[in-house]
């Protein structure tokens, strides 16, 4: 069974920083994509950054010069640093990874539980 385990949501003043940890663990064979999302109270959920096994990454448009994500293969982690934060990137932040349980699997979408990061103003 495969799991995903965020860390590294708190409560930050605005301009601060924190850095989430997303690991996996289970039954994996690989993965391709590893990402965060968030979703805001009232609101729809939404990408916040993407990373490829290469490392190619993708970020939203609100968070660009101020996120970095990154990862390490070789602990199946993925990591968001969060810079410069602002009241209106308060939201429950979620992982996600498309990944192979085995070789003749398909790849599949899965979630980790979500970490809370409040920025007050």
């Amino acid at each position: 069974q495969v799991q995903l385990v965020e860390s590294g949501g708190g409560l930050v003043q605005a301009g601060g920083s924190l850095r989430l940890s997303c690991a996996a663990s289970g039954s994996i064979f690989s993965i391709n994509t590893m990402g965060w999302y968030r979703q805001a109270p009232g609101k729809q959920r939404e990408l916040v950054a993407a990373i490829t096994r290469s490392g190619n990454t993708d970020y939203s448009d609100s968070v660009k010069g101020r996120f970095t994500i990154s990862r390490d293969n070789a602990k199946n982690t993925v990591y968001l640093q969060m810079s410069k934060l602002k009241p209106e990137d308060t939201a429950v932040y979620c992982c996600n990874a498309e990944l192979r349980e085995g070789w003749i699997n398909l790849p599949a979408d899965y979630w980790g539980q979500g970490t809370q990061v409040t920025v007050s103003s």
